[in-house]
């Protein structure tokens, strides 16, 4: 593939120009160099409404910690761009319900709590689970059309791994943008939702200056595997257990899969019951809204799980990657109450493994194994299939809608690149592809996108309830702790008579090594102290302090080849200057 003239992962911060007339700003907030927290902001300027641009925001989603953010719970999408300017946000646009989509509302809510949310049925009530119903909701279905300022949105159908999803085609006076969403273009999919390539080819006649499209499986070659197919597989392996209770741990946003186990329950005369409070409630949503037939028949509440034979159980439940709190991984650690995983039964992870989950998947299954139980996962079995398009479909996506402009978006860069790669064999110009990264900046003026600059745009990370206070460098000292290990030394100094008054006393947190080897680090600290004193009559506590820190550095980087966190605290009883360092 020709070099991309519009490949700008790694420009430099640099201000954008003002917003000019007739001209369409996109600015990616999440989801343009990872796999979650997805968010867009479009602004335009209205002619009519003073001169100054209006917003439309699409999905507001969350990104889960890997191992580089101990402590951490969420991560948000940076929302500084937009923070001074809420009241010109028309709408937040939400295009389906996974959690790297909608996770994040309730913290943009606080900032501003009237910002009309527009999203599928299903979408809104797992959304108003999330705010207590707290906000301006409006519902929309496939074919309709909303004006929320100079925006006229139009919806359209797209299949995905959760029912009701939407890609959102925005028209405006400067031109238009079609953002797929997540999507995917199941043959025989589950609920019958196909992918709407006859209104994508409606909309590709009338024109498509900028195509937001999902890159998620850009690196993988042909057609997703039907859900159809993975409803034959699971009711096989069903079918050949006769012993034991059988565990199926799958996303419980997922009501497709929830509702192939109910069916092949039915089929196999066994009782179903969930776990999972977000498990509970999906279901709860799925079956009130007509997506779920009524499941009364196999389904039994967790506290009559005794009342059944396990051989004739099947509990479904969350945690396929190892979340700490989740029912699954509580399981695995002999944790849950009302029931545990022996060695007679089989649980099934109908799961794709996120990225940066890798880890705790594998301990998960090893804990499992270790129970006795036999484990199905993807790598044995066809036991999930991915919600997102494979290079065949994005090539028929494009070839149907032919933008003009293609910004691939939702992905690690690897992924924006392949989805890149795949535009320009369906001929697109590669100086029509923009590769950004979140922050940064895409014009859209006469038909012609071009990358205008780069905000700063950072993590923002929820730790408990704090949000936004965490900073690298605490995960930096976090991550030190866990993986290093903590040394406190203290120690108390005449500055009047340049002694060391008290042996410092060394502690130790989370280092193995036994305490010996630290024995003759009191004298090493002492004699340092002493000399740096006697050199220096007006020494400051502040001075003696870094050189009680750079003595034990020293000192165990050389002896047990550590970088621990050190915290040396150095007091006087009479102290000689009043330094501003101290």
């Amino acid at each position: 593939m020709p070099k991309l003239e519009m490949n700008a992962v790694n420009a430099k911060i640099s201000a954008p120009p003002k917003l000019a007339q007739n001209t369409l700003r996109v600015v990616p907030l999440g989801g343009l160099g990872d796999v979650g927290r997805n968010m867009s902001a479009i602004e335009f300027i209205d002619p009519i409404g003073g001169g100054e641009p209006k917003i439309l925001l699409i999905d507001c989603g969350v990104l889960f910690p890997g191992d580089n953010e101990p402590g951490v719970d969420q991560i948000l999408p940076d929302f500084s761009y937009i923070s001074d300017r809420l009241d010109r946000v028309q709408a937040l646009v939400v295009t389906h319900g996974h959690e790297d989509h909608i996770g994040a509302i309730p913290y943009l809510l606080k900032l501003c709590p009237d910002i009309p949310i527009v999203g599928s049925k299903f979408t809104l009530e797992l959304i108003r689970r999330k705010t207590a119903d707290n906000g301006a909701f409006c519902e929309v279905k496939e074919g309709a059309e909303v004006r929320y300022g100079p925006f006229l949105l139009q919806f359209i159908a797209v299949n995905h791994s959760i029912p009701d999803a939407l890609a959102v085609f925005v028209k405006t006076a400067a031109g238009n943008i079609l953002n797929t969403g997540d999507f995917k273009m199941d043959q025989l999919p589950v609920d019958g939702r196909l992918t709407d390539l006859r209104t994508l080819a409606d909309i590709g006649r009338e024109g498509v200056d900028l195509f937001m499209v999902d890159s998620t499986n850009a690196l993988n070659s042909g057609f997703v595997t039907s859900e159809a197919q993975i409803e034959v597989e699971l009711d096989q392996i069903i079918e050949r257990i006769t012993e034991g209770c059988i565990f199926v741990s799958t996303f419980a946003s997922h009501i497709h899969r929830v509702s192939h186990i109910f069916k092949i329950a039915q089929k196999h005369k066994r009782k179903v019951v969930l776990l999972g409070r977000t498990m509970v409630n999906n279901i709860a949503i799925a079956v009130k809204l007509g997506l779920l037939d009524d499941v009364s028949d196999v389904l039994i509440e967790e506290k009559n799980l005794s009342k059944v034979n396990r051989n004739k159980l099947i509990v479904v439940c969350t945690g396929s990657q190892g979340e700490f709190r989740a029912v699954l991984n509580r399981l695995s650690m002999c944790e849950y109450p009302l029931i545990s995983i022996n060695s007679a039964d089989t649980v099934i992870l109908a799961s794709s493994l996120i990225p940066g989950k890798e880890k705790e998947v594998i301990k998960l299954t090893n804990r499992i194994l270790t129970l006795g139980a036999n484990v199905v996962s993807s790598k044995t079995a066809k036991v999930h299939c991915s919600g997102h398009a494979n290079q065949g479909e994005l090539r028929i996506v494009y070839n149907v809608v032919q933008p003009k402009n293609v910004l691939p978006i939702h992905g690690e860069v690897q992924h924006l690149l392949a989805n890149a790669a795949v535009a320009h064999s369906c001929r697109i110009p590669h100086e029509n592809i923009a590769i950004v990264k979140d922050g940064g900046i895409v014009d859209i003026s006469n038909g012609k996108a071009q990358v205008v600059g780069r905000i700063e745009n950072g993590y923002i990370f929820v730790d408990g309830k704090s949000v936004g206070e965490v900073s690298d460098s605490h995960l930096k000292q976090r991550k030190t702790l866990g993986e290093e290990g903590f040394i406190a030394i203290t120690v108390t100094v005449d500055l009047a008579l340049q002694k060391v008054v008290t042996t410092p006393k060394i502690s130790v947190i989370a280092v193995a090594e036994d305490l010996s080897v630290f024995a003759k680090l009191p004298k090493k600290i002492k004699k340092e102290l002493t000399a740096s004193m006697e050199e220096n009559h007006n020494i400051t506590v502040h001075k003696l302090t870094k050189i009680v820190r750079r003595t034990v550095g020293h000192y165990v980087g050389r002896v047990l080849k550590r970088s621990p966190m050190i915290l040396p605290l150095v007091s006087t009883i009479n102290k000689l200057t009043d330094s501003s360092e101290d």
